[in-house]
């Protein structure tokens, strides 16, 4: 009984285009909206909770369609068809929209008058003078604007109470240099600026960002119809057993799509300010999706694949001990309430983890004063992805439960120190995203095996959209919250905030007592065949 690389290689192709979607997406889409759009926190937050509402209606919805297709192509097959190629279509669409809006902020001279000098590398921004400059700069803008009749007197008094006193009140306060904090502090109400200043350029013509929005939405609907129908694809064709091992292998190739997705990103010369275009990045998600979508038709027969894990069912004798199948092993309540607490688990790690995920290219240099992309960050996710497998082989020894909180409770160590980094500390940061990798991987390659351990045969798809209804759910408030508390606390909240539900989510595992594979009678196995 071991597992068959070569298919599963084949089939994680799908999730491997997958997760180099989402990088993409977490990485440039509320970056753009902030910096690009001018939306703040919260309302950028709208914008990327959005897919997930979408997402908690839509993926039960095509995980219970493509379990009951019956299609010459297999069940899943169809889906992942026409969902991959719309949404690579639209997504490379969006280059268009963020191209021309790119073209739009060089008309304001967002770049050469405010961020270049605010942040000029032979400047020292710890002094206080330095911010002094800074302030007197938006100050005068602000007033020749006012002047011109490009806003309004009501508005100029807004930045005012908002963004230019709370920023003096800070430099009129003790020594000549700024503490790390007020750095923080300063360089946040001045992003702010920066960001009110691109929305009036929004507001002024707003079609490019509807444009933007409406191909996100197609982009989002087409994920949609194809994700759940991918990731079933995986039980569908692994017996219980050995989907943990499966899944961790699948978890890695997803990893590369992600770290792929960054690199792509890297090479396109994405800054703190975001204000160079992304049409190469688009582009290219975009090709490398309908060409994993070529190689997986040309190699993965679905229907086939269903008969040759089901003959192996049958030939171990796995079907007989399915408790769904068995009247007297049915899915009592003891197994009903692992799976809720199984799925709060997953509700609670996403809405610790996708706050982080979809607000760290903005906190790494704002708060930091250092990039997702430099070298170190990029060593330890090559460290990370080449721990998955192993992580997973020690998963099936140690069990899934047990993994599940060694890797939430390194989540949650992990959250809690990054309160305690100061700005430049790059190798301290690195080792924290390299140590939460771990924690994150010991989760994610079991959290979706022990929900769909619990299913029938014939509904993966269906408990495939339980697990993602409760992730998106998550997704959904999230951004959400987490914006809200920014807008009001600043970035600095962020990661306290996710530590707290990376807490509830390691209590409520704690209850879970279901989810760890069937075990095979591999005694009564061998006596059986030298019977026959």
């Amino acid at each position: 009984m071991k597992l068959n690389y070569k298919t599963t290689f084949y089939v994680g192709l799908i999730f491997f285009s997958i997760s180099m979607f989402w990088q993409a997406y977490d990485m440039l889409i509320a970056k753009t909206l902030i910096d690009k759009f001018g939306l703040n926190q919260f309302e950028s937050g709208l914008v990327m909770a959005f897919d997930n509402i979408m997402a908690v209606i839509l993926l039960p919805l095509f995980g219970a369609l493509s379990d009951k297709s019956q299609h010459k192509l297999g069940r899943r097959t169809p889906y992942i068809i026409v969902g991959t190629i719309l949404a690579a279509l639209s997504f490379m669409s969006l280059s268009y929209a963020d191209y021309k809006q790119t073209e739009r902020i060089a008309t304001i001279d967002l770049v050469e008058s405010h961020y270049d000098v605010a942040f000029d590398e032979e400047k020292d921004i710890t002094l206080k003078s330095h911010w002094y400059m800074v302030a007197d700069i938006m100050r005068t803008e602000r007033r020749e604007e006012y002047a011109s009749g490009e806003i309004s007197l009501v508005e100029f008094w807004d930045w005012e109470d908002t963004i230019y006193e709370p920023m003096i009140e800070i430099l009129d306060q003790g020594t000549e240099t700024l503490s790390v904090r007020d750095q923080t502090r300063v360089r946040d109400l001045y992003f702010q600026y920066l960001s009110l200043r691109a929305w009036e350029l929004t507001a002024s013509d707003p079609d490019i960002f509807y444009t933007f929005i409406a191909i996100l939405f197609i982009a989002l609907v087409s994920m949609a119809i194809y994700r759940t129908p991918a990731i079933a694809l995986m039980p569908d064709v692994t017996i219980k057993p050995l989907r943990t091992n499966a899944n961790a292998f699948i978890t890695f190739l997803g990893a590369v799509g992600g770290v792929l997705a960054v690199f792509i990103i890297l090479f396109s010369g994405l800054n703190q300010d975001a204000y160079h275009h992304h049409v190469s990045v688009y582009i290219i998600i975009g090709l490398i999706m309908l060409i994993a979508l070529g190689v997986f038709l040309w190699k993965v027969r679905e229907p086939k694949l269903v008969q040759e894990k089901e003959a192996l069912e049958d030939k171990l004798g796995i079907k007989e001990n399915d408790p769904y199948e068995n009247p007297e092993k049915s899915f009592n309540t003891k197994k009903r309430i692992s799976l809720y607490l199984l799925l709060t688990t997953v509700f609670f790690l996403f809405f610790g983890y996708n706050a982080v995920m979809s607000k760290i290219a903005d906190y790494l240099p704002k708060v930091l004063n250092m990039e997702f992309y430099q070298l170190p960050f990029i060593i330890v996710q090559g460290i990370v992805i080449a721990a998955i497998y192993p992580i997973g082989l020690l998963s099936i020894k140690l069990g899934r439960k047990t993994s599940m909180l060694i890797g939430i409770f390194m989540l949650i160590l992990s959250m809690a120190s990054v309160v305690f980094v100061e700005q430049n500390q790059i190798i301290l940061t690195a080792a924290i995203i390299m140590f939460s990798g771990f924690g994150w991987t010991f989760t994610g390659v079991n959290i979706y095996p022990m929900v769909v351990e619990l299913s029938k045969g014939r509904n993966v798809g269906q408990y495939t959209g339980y697990y993602y209804a409760a992730s998106m759910g998550a997704q959904i408030f999230t951004p959400i919250l987490s914006g809200i508390l920014m807008d009001r606390f600043g970035r600095i909240i962020l990661f306290p905030y996710a530590t707290i539900f990376m807490g509830l989510a390691f209590l409520t595992m704690i209850f879970v007592k279901h989810g760890d594979p069937q075990k095979i009678d591999w005694k009564n196995l061998f006596k059986n065949k030298k019977k026959v």
